[in-house]
């Protein structure tokens, strides 16, 4: 159960800690963003320790003492993070056994309820503690015990009892003594200067600390949060900006996406028949997370400037910290970040940002802490994109339908601008300041991590030729970085609508299609699962259309297959859907119904509503209803089947949905109107378009 979690945080102390009396406490480097993670490691925990899960208290990722475990991205945690935890938790389990079995007389001995006895007496973890060494690397060939049976039962979330009681939990909540409050001001348009601001007027308003001005980064303080909001005001309408805005424009992306330079990266080699059967392109738009909340942070420097705390919602405390270090030019010991719980995140989201909007404002006041919160404009016209993509596939068949060649071409910019990963920081104010270089272009993960533009690129079908070559743009009309997973949303789309119009061309069902190419008995497990599920085959009323999508993800996660029910009238309405997941052993069924759930109505909301607009160097989608997401009345009946492989590793579950669940709308809309739509999102507009070409 080796992961790198483990192999970069090796000592066992790091983990666990026991001096505390009846409780274990638990230090990771995965943050809680709202998917429950905190919960399923303090299952982990507990089954192995045999303790119960209400005395683990799971402490948030910390520079100061905590793992580094890099990014919660990629629905790693559970397999990186969690198979940590499993290897520390047996072996200190095994130190506290053997220490008791020598003070206690007794070879045959294992903790129940966080007990040893024997002889009739009884030693608790917390005896022994003062007894046992953690000071020692994790043995990870120390077995993993039969377990509590903690593991695979639907605990409830240890976070949502202070969310539903209104109780402090969320970093926008939090209050430190003396605390003022900072705003940031944007530029006009991307690529603008500012030409002149009356920083002295604002500073005259009632309870302004300052303003902070360097280049085109422009920001105030204030003591009171409608004090700031109003001097924000102030300096927005008093700031000119010049310069040239850029010309992109969101109507040009797909073109400008596959005739810009790019580089290229070869995901599958193969000679693959020339003579196609099926050609077709396929395309979406930037899209924005979009979170209810927005982006917050609050920073403080000690008042010698010698050392920067930080409180964020990033994704990784270590590499925000690291890319800090290299904004402010101080050594990475002298930053702190401490993650606490903000809004929900779904990738790379402006959280880094705003924890540089903190800290750079918090310069001017030394020892103050400064709270930032962005605005909803600012949050949906400035945070990263996930980017827009454009997908060319070509395949051809034998005479029996069977595919025996298939050609990919995926376009876009890259997945990442996360924070420790590009050249130069890649925070939005840090490259706002004088002499700061501009972010650069977006860059790609690795294949071997999973790649971006070419994540599920690669069909999940036995298919004998494959070609597929992902085309990184190197320039970008908006910052683009990773946004919950990558380029499968429209890869599994494309790749599930081509399939779709092969079933078709024979006349077979989409299903048997499908399995005919399916050997991995756990991928037709899943297909056959959801079809079983939604009653494929049946009848459906005049207006509805059933489709299917598959995939597994990354080509190595999650399986996952969803059956999609739409009714398609005046416009589109999801009458149901209908998931069968496999994701290995299930640590928390509920838990796990809730990410796939999640996903499939995220993924609903980007197919048939979501695009970014944008057009000379602005973003025009910045408000909601320039923005519309799915709303609460939107959401059909989802009925989520896990099957569960209690003797396989636990596999993540976080964005298995997503790209299944894109395909089989797009599939049901074809189903119900004969009509194929393939550029998303599927709008009343995108149909008719369809219907004229």
């Amino acid at each position: 159960m080796e992961s790198p979690s483990l192999a970069n945080n090796p000592r066992l102390s790091t983990w666990l800690d026991f001096s505390q009396p009846g409780e274990v406490h638990l230090h990771m480097g995965k943050s809680e963003l709202g998917q429950g993670i905190d919960t399923a490691v303090a299952q982990i925990l507990a089954d192995i320790l045999g303790v119960a899960v209400d005395q683990v208290i799971v402490h948030a990722p910390d520079t100061v003492g905590g793992p580094d475990e890099n990014f919660t991205a990629g629905s790693l945690s559970i397999p990186h993070s969690g198979s940590a935890i499993a290897s520390a938790a047996a072996h200190a389990r095994a130190l506290f056994r053997d220490r008791a079995s020598e003070v206690l007389g007794s070879a045959d001995i294992e903790p129940v309820d966080g007990v040893f006895s024997a002889n009739g007496t009884a030693l608790s973890y917390w005896d022994l503690s003062p007894e046992v060494d953690l000071s020692v690397d994790v043995d990870v060939d120390v077995p993993l015990p039969p377990g509590a049976g903690t593991i695979g039962a639907s605990t409830p979330r240890v976070d949502l009892r202070g969310k539903v009681h209104g109780e402090v939990s969320y970093l926008h909540d939090m209050r430190l003594p003396g605390m003022v409050f900072g705003r940031t001001i944007r530029p006009a348009f991307r690529g603008a200067n500012l030409a002149s601001v009356d920083e002295e007027a604002v500073r005259m308003q009632p309870g302004v600390l300052t303003t902070v001005r360097d280049g085109n980064f422009l920001g105030v303080i204030a003591g009171t949060e409608i004090d700031v909001l109003r001097a924000q005001t102030a300096l927005t309408v008093s700031a000119t900006w010049d310069g040239n805005p850029h010309p992109w424009s969101d109507a040009g992306v797909s073109e400008f996406l596959m005739t810009v330079a790019t580089d290229d990266v070869v995901l599958a080699e193969a000679n693959v028949n020339d003579a196609a059967t099926f050609t077709a392109q396929y395309s979406r738009p930037f899209l924005a997370h979009a979170s209810i909340g927005t982006a917050c942070a609050v920073a403080v420097w000690s008042e010698d400037m010698g050392r920067l705390e930080v409180w964020s919602h990033t994704q990784g405390v270590y590499p925000l910290r690291n890319d800090l270090a290299r904004a402010f030019d101080c050594p990475p010991d002298a930053v702190h970040v401490h993650h606490v719980q903000g809004a929900g995140c779904y990738g790379h989201n402006p959280a880094d940002d705003v924890a540089f909007d903190a800290a750079q404002l918090a310069r001017a006041v030394p020892g103050l802490p400064v709270h930032v919160t962005w605005s909803r404009e600012d949050e949906l016209g400035w945070g990263p994109f996930g980017p827009a993509m454009v997908v060319r596939i070509s395949s051809t068949t034998d005479e029996s339908g069977l595919i025996t060649d298939w050609s990919w071409d995926g376009y876009g910019n890259g997945h990442s601008s996360r924070p420790n990963t590009l050249p130069t920081p890649s925070l939005l104010g840090y490259s706002e300041l004088t002499r700061s270089p501009a972010i650069p272009a977006s860059e790609d993960p690795p294949p071997a991590a999973g790649a971006g533009i070419g994540r599920n690129a690669i069909p999940g079908y036995d298919i004998p030729a494959i070609r597929a070559v992902a085309h990184r743009a190197l320039e970008m009309p908006v910052r683009a970085s990773a946004l919950r997973s990558l380029g499968a949303h429209m890869n599994v789309f494309a790749i599930e609508s081509h399939i779709d119009d092969l079933a078709r061309q024979f006349d077979m069902d989409p299903v048997n299609y499908r399995l005919r190419h399916l050997s991995e008995p756990r991928a037709r497990a899943v297909v056959e699962s959801a079809a079983t599920a939604a009653d494929w085959g049946s009848s459906t009323p005049t207006d509805r259309g059933r489709g299917i999508g598959f995939a597994r993800y990354k080509g190595l996660g999650a399986w996952c297959a969803v059956v999609a029910e739409v009714e398609a009238v005046e416009e589109v309405r999801v009458t149901g859907l209908w998931i069968a997941v496999d994701c290995g052993r299930v640590i928390n069924p509920d838990g796990v119904e809730n990410q796939i759930e999640g996903g499939a109505i995220q993924a609903m909301s980007w197919t048939l509503r979501e695009r970014v607009r944008f057009d000379a160097g602005a973003v025009s989608s910045n408000t909601w209803e320039d923005y519309p997401i799915v709303r609460f009345v939107d959401t059909p009946p989802v009925h989520v089947f896990l099957i569960d492989q209690p003797r396989e590793k636990w596999l993540g579950a976080g964005e298995a949905s997503m790209g299944p669940t894109a395909a089989a709308l797009g599939n049901a809309i074809t189903n119900a109107l004969g009509i194929r739509v393939r550029d998303l999102p599927i709008t009343a507009d995108a149909i008719v378009a369809a219907m004229d070409d």
